[in-house]
């Protein structure tokens, strides 16, 4: 831990610990209304909910080196990651309650953040976000300053097509962009050794010659370290680097996931490996007393608590917008007399 200031650690368990109760909160919000009886549709949060409660080191150690200039695209269960990229926590909560006020006026919700200011999106297409970080990587080699992007995404990723096809792009034009893949043991209700041929997602880098590591246990000053190395290099402009690092579960793939297909030790396992406490011992060594811990956890709380109760007061969008900003502005100079882009209907 010689690398790591104390400092550093600290924002690393305020980053976690805002994204384990913020996932704790949305439960509880998307659940209302939704029992006895399962239905996607009721309640304040409707729609699907993939929540990452168990995963939040991965998002604090590799997001705590970077700059708001970097870029970020994470896969369908993004929470943690942009609590850590620093994305705004009140205008996410209302994109994801489908609010006027949300990172896209509630049009995207809780899979489709975007957010300008930070450099975050992601997708609920899976490996979707592997190709715009390669392009986000080739704009900064063009403009040659030394911004990184990185792509996060699933284990049951790996083998699309999109995410090797980045890989090999971004090793050809010897790119700054950094693959983090998250090793959850399951693609949805399946193991990862039924349909992959790898031991660990990681080994895909040797067959485009480059580096390849692999973080065993969700420890975020083990990802720190790793992500440190990599992101460096991409900086220094020595190329891209895949990152796995191992992470578990805490709640089904879904909301309302009867989790059926999941060995009951298995779920036991991942509540027991609690990168959190984890955390907590690491900075109780460094001479951080239990109080400050508990302040920093009250104010992450309060923190979420609020922009969860502000999100939920802000105004529906009107529906007489509802096709503005979903397809591309008319170029600038073009008069309302002349042909604008439109949607062709054509065959339904």
């Amino acid at each position: 831990m010689a690398n790591i200031s104390t400092r550093q650690l600290k924002s690393m368990y305020d980053d976690m610990v805002t994204a384990r109760y913020y996932e704790e909160r949305l439960q509880e919000e998307y659940m209302e209304g939704k029992q006895p009886a399962f239905d996607i549709s009721a309640g304040p949060l409707p729609g699907e909910l993939h929540l990452a409660a168990g995963h939040e080191a991965s998002g604090a150690g590799v997001c705590e080196h970077l700059r708001d200039d970097d870029t970020v695209t994470a896969p369908h269960r993004p929470h943690h990651i942009a609590i850590a990229k620093g994305v705004d926590l009140k205008r996410m909560t209302a994109e994801i309650f489908g609010r006027e006020t949300g990172l896209s006026r509630g049009k995207g919700g809780h899979m489709h953040l975007f957010d300008t200011d930070v450099n975050f999106a992601c997708s609920g297409i899976i490996a979707e976000g592997c190709p715009p970080a390669a392009g986000a990587g080739l704009a900064a080699k063009k403009r040659n300053d030394d911004s990184v992007a990185v792509a996060y995404l699933g284990e049951g990723a790996i083998d699309q097509g999109a995410f090797l096809e980045s890989l090999n792009f971004a090793a050809v034009r010897d790119l700054p962009v950094v693959f983090v893949i998250e090793d959850n043991d399951w693609a949805i209700s399946m193991p990862k050794d039924r349909v992959t041929d790898v031991e660990n997602g990681s080994q895909r880098a040797s067959g485009f010659d480059m580096p390849g590591v692999r973080v065993n246990h969700d420890d975020a000053v083990a990802i720190h370290e790793a992500a440190g190395k990599a992101i460096g290099r991409a900086r220094d402009r020595n190329g891209p680097t895949l990152i796995e690092v191992q992470v578990h579960r805490r709640m089904g793939h879904f909301m309302g996931d009867p989790e059926t297909y999941r060995p009951e030790e298995d779920q036991e396992a991942a509540t027991q490996r609690d990168s959190i406490e984890r955390l907590a011992e690491d900075l109780r060594a460094r001479g951080v007393d239990s109080a400050t811990l508990d302040d920093i956890e009250s104010e992450a709380h309060d923190r979420v608590d609020e922009a969860i109760e502000w999100a939920k007061d802000q105004p529906q969008p009107d529906p007489a917008q509802a096709h503005e900003d979903v397809f591309v502005n008319p170029p600038s100079g073009v008069t309302d007399s002349e042909p604008q882009y439109e949607l062709k209907r054509g065959d339904d």
